[in-house]
């Protein structure tokens, strides 16, 4: 038994330390410094929550700014299974999927002539991903202000609001967050 007790004693004050004192210290740490970030990122409308900041959520009726695609099937956007496709480039699936896609934006998208942004017809790694680039943003204007009896003007004024720049200006790239045009849009009446 004599010998066990330094073991025991160990164990106990590394348990302690990694299982209680290390998270406590990580824990006050973020909510002091990234609170946000440490909650979820929730966005809120009318004191609830409608998303989070860092997660996509699926967009489909016409009216409304359209987000990457996501791999996380059956249930799109789904964190608990997150993840890409791990679909190769040259894999018929892949490919096949990507060519319906790039046929609905199309049809969705009647007056743009040029090559559908790549983000709007491929998954992104995680699966998430609730942002979208200005340029494939921009290019979905005219079909939400037709659609919605707005100048393109206006829809591009709010896109605009809702454009995040990189960190410290030099750090990932421009990127609009979808959930909060589309929450934006809603707020017009």
């Amino acid at each position: 038994m004599a010998e066990a007790r330094p073991a025991i004693s160990l164990f106990l004050a590394l348990s302690l330390i990694t299982g209680l004192a290390y998270p406590l210290l990580v824990t006050g740490v973020a909510q002091g410094l990234f609170a946000d970030e440490a909650n979820g990122s929730l966005i809120l409308k009318d004191g609830k929550s409608v998303g989070s900041a860092l997660i996509g959520q699926p967009f489909s009726d016409a009216k409304y700014l359209w987000g990457r695609p996501s791999a996380t099937g059956p249930q799109p956007y789904n964190a608990l299974a997150s993840g890409g496709s791990n679909l190769g480039p040259l894999n018929p699936a892949l490919v096949d999927t990507v060519k319906a896609r790039i046929a609905e934006q199309r049809a969705a998208n009647p007056a743009q002539t040029g090559l559908v942004p790549q983000e709007l017809v491929t998954a992104s790694a995680s699966g998430l991903d609730p942002h979208i680039s200005p340029a494939a943003a921009r290019w979905q204007i005219a079909r939400i202000a037709q659609i919605r009896g707005l100048p393109a003007e206006r829809v591009q004024a709010i896109i605009e609001a809702c454009t995040e720049q990189p960190a410290f200006g030099l750090f990932g790239e421009a990127r609009v967050n979808v959930l909060q045009v589309n929450l934006a849009l809603d707020a017009l009446k």
